[in-house]
């Protein structure tokens, strides 16, 4: 007697897999087969088997490429920091109502305690970004912009640069605040962390800077503080596979773009907090233009007082420069704005008004 002869037994209901279309098979359709029948047809069986494990492999080659495929978070981008200051900086540039104060920036010292090389030079050219981004002036006094001013003047003295309407050796325009600091601190670690199958390693950058925003009318210092920044970027795989933490420079610039946007939304509070101060610009006939505009959000009617800087007030015991003697010399009033930037006003009393004077909004 042979063996399927004695095998008998229930039917079974069997549901193919869908295999992709790589993979050959009769029908989509359910298949009624008996266990007499599968054992009748033992290579076909073997065959489904072989397809099956095939199919698995694959799929799971595939999965473990897919997850080995290395993550980065982190990218610096359009002058984005992670902690999000950069939106806080743009909302408090479109609060700010002073007007577009010239703002002079030094270059940052390198006071980090092993000198990383260039991060004060890179300090400089964020801030400089930072400050036109939150709706101020920045002029650049850096050495490096110094040397250029003077191959400027160079060229134009001996015609090798034609002159303009604007003449090199007239200097740089005058500046209402300056802003300068140093790099205390700079540092980059790299956490890794294990779980299961998974590895990830993030690379960190920490940066520490001072920074000072002082009124060039007055030498007062106005805010002087210490701000730090952080950036992050992680990288991870699976089973040993995917990316390494490698250097980036990228880690720095991100570290200080966070600090010096921290540091530049402090002073433009600061800047909305004092009284409005702004400069006459012009004089013409019996029109005293002074800078403010419509950005200044002073209405016209407005009284400004008039004053002359004086001589500097010397700390005797130090000898430093901590402020000027203002002498007020008369009263304008606004009444009407040219420009955005630029207002127009007449004079209450007083004479002998200069370009340079001080206009100071009365209470």
């Amino acid at each position: 007697m042979r063996l399927r002869d004695l095998v008998s037994g229930p039917v079974l209901r069997v549901v193919p897999l869908k295999f992709p279309a790589a993979f050959p098979r009769e029908s989509s359709t359910c298949k009624e087969i008996s266990i007499s029948d599968s054992l009748a047809r033992p290579r076909g069986l073997l065959r489904a088997g072989r397809s099956l494990c095939m199919f698995i492999a694959v799929g799971g080659a595939a999965f473990m490429l897919t997850s080995c495929t290395p993550t980065t978070t982190g990218a610096v981008r359009e002058d984005v920091s992670i902690t999000g200051q950069t939106q806080k900086l743009e909302e408090e540039g479109v609060r700010y109502n002073g007007p577009q104060y010239n703002i002079a920036i030094l270059t940052f010292a390198n006071k980090t305690p092993s000198r990383v090389l260039g991060v004060g030079e890179a300090a400089t050219d964020i801030l400089r970004t930072i400050v036109k981004k939150s709706g101020l002036e920045p002029i650049s006094l850096t050495e490096s912009e110094m040397r250029e001013q003077e191959r400027i003047i160079t060229l134009q003295q001996t015609g090798a640069l034609k002159t303009g309407k604007k003449v090199a050796s007239e200097g740089f325009e005058s500046v209402d605040f300056r802003i300068s600091g140093a790099v205390t601190s700079y540092s980059e670690l790299e956490e890794a962390s294990d779980i299961l199958i998974a590895q990830s390693k993030t690379q960190v950058a920490r940066v520490q800077v001072d920074y000072a925003l002082v009124d060039i009318a007055t030498g007062k210092t106005l805010l002087a503080e210490s701000g730090m920044g952080e950036y992050r970027k992680k990288t991870g795989g699976v089973l040993g596979f995917g990316s390494r933490s490698t250097a980036d420079v990228g880690l720095r610039e991100g570290a200080m773009r966070d600090a010096l946007t921290k540091a530049m939304t402090r002073m433009v509070e600061k800047l909305n907090s004092i009284p409005f101060q702004s400069r006459i610009v012009a004089i013409d006939g019996g029109t005293v233009i002074i800078r403010a505009g419509t950005k200044s959000k002073i209405e016209p009617g407005a009284v400004f007082g008039v004053f002359r800087p004086g001589a500097d007030l010397v700390d005797p015991d130090t000898g430093r420069v901590i402020g000027k003697r203002e002498k007020k010399i008369g009263e304008i009033m606004l009444t009407a704005h040219e420009s955005d930037r630029v207002s127009d006003a007449t004079v209450r009393s007083g004479v002998g008004f200069a370009v340079g004077d001080v206009v100071k909004v009365l209470k």
